[in-house]
């Protein structure tokens, strides 16, 4: 079978529309999952505390379960369990922002771990604020550490959106999909 471009640029519009929605989906599903992950992570390390234990069973539950699976709870499940229905865009973006808070957590309390304790120590024996340590100490050491890490999450992100695709979210796979359907191509 041989590629028929003519085919993409006749349905170009739908194309375009469908990668605006998978942008959107991936761009704020990342931000709040960042959130979300950030708030995780501090959860997690404190170790003590309800806030710990919310955080620490958010991150396994969510890390844990396939994204289908979290996808399908939140668009046919919740409306029964707590009496709201969910368009398909926000229950996809909901999905979405769930799997990438319990990643990104696990990211971001990786990255500030692998600083040495050493470094640490050193800011404080120094007398420098906790704040001062964690914005000039750990930090910048932190994001290096978490660069190749969050770029191969950003392409799973980016895969995941297609999956919203099976409730209906017309992002460029459900595209993809209604225009082989109609062109058997």
């Amino acid at each position: 079978m041989v590629i028929d471009f003519r085919v993409l640029i006749r349905h170009q519009d739908a194309l375009l529309e469908g990668l605006q929605w998978t942008l959107i989906m991936f761009g704020a599903g990342f931000a709040i999952g960042a959130g979300l992950g950030l708030a995780a992570c501090v959860g997690k390390l404190i170790r003590r505390g309800l806030f710990s234990w919310i955080s620490i069973a958010y991150i396994e539950v969510f890390r844990t379960l396939p994204e289908m699976v979290t996808l399908f709870w939140i668009y046919y499940c919740a409306p029964l369990i707590f009496d709201v229905r969910l368009s398909t865009n926000m229950s996809g973006l909901v999905a979405i922002s769930l799997f990438a808070g319990a990643f990104l957590a696990e990211i971001f309390r990786g990255g500030v771990l692998a600083v040495p304790k050493g470094q640490i120590e050193a800011g404080r024996s120094l007398g420098v604020s906790e704040l001062w340590i964690w914005c000039h100490v750990i930090a910048p050491q932190a994001l290096r550490i978490m660069a190749p890490p969050m770029v191969i999450f950003l392409t799973d992100l980016v895969k995941a959106t297609g999956l919203l695709a099976a409730i209906g979210v017309t992002e460029v796979v459900f595209q993809a999909m209604v225009i082989s359907g109609k062109t058997f191509r």
